[in-house]
């Protein structure tokens, strides 16, 4: 969502900044990006203590959010090479504790709803809504403007950067 952010300054703003750093972002969130969303908010809504005040209101559907986010940045050889057990279990997998442990660190730091109301603001990123597109909206911004994709992210792929860079 930073980058988000940092796109949406620029054009909002473009002499405030003498420099832009845009790194995994979209212009446009997309139908992939929505989706995957989704899915969290689902995780979310599906965690029966989420709209109450337990102590631990929604920490379960936090956690499973969380895993799920996981999956669309680390990708399949960082698991393969930090994850993969090396002896003969059936069970107690790394790469399950591993999900697991990641979704109890960010629920002792996270509140469920405002990653709920989070995913939905990702979800309406649109610098071009009421600029007349992404295309007139990105040639807005000024500064000189490094824009940088992770190779292997499936949430934010390279075309979207390749995009934002091609138009500022």
């Amino acid at each position: 969502m930073g980058g988000q952010q940092a796109l949406e300054w620029a054009i909002i703003e473009p002499d405030l900044f003498k420099r832009v750093a845009v790194i995994a972002a979209n212009a446009k969130h997309s139908a992939w990006g929505i989706a995957f969303n989704e899915a969290q908010r689902m995780a979310l809504e599906a965690d029966p203590t989420l709209y109450t005040d337990a102590p631990n209101a929604g920490q379960k559907g936090l956690e499973a959010a969380r895993a799920m986010a996981m999956l669309s940045y680390r990708h399949y050889q960082t698991y393969e090479s930090t994850q993969t057990d090396t002896d003969d279990r059936f069970d107690d997998f790394s790469a399950s504790s591993y999900q697991r442990y990641q979704g109890y660190k960010l629920w002792k730091r996270f509140d469920p709803i405002s990653y709920w109301i989070l995913g939905k603001a990702m979800d309406s990123h649109d610098v071009g809504r009421g600029r007349g597109g992404v295309i007139e909206a990105l040639k807005l911004v000024k500064a000189p403007t490094a824009v940088i994709g992770i190779q292997s992210d499936v949430l934010f792929p390279i075309e979207e950067q390749q995009l934002i860079a091609q138009y500022i």
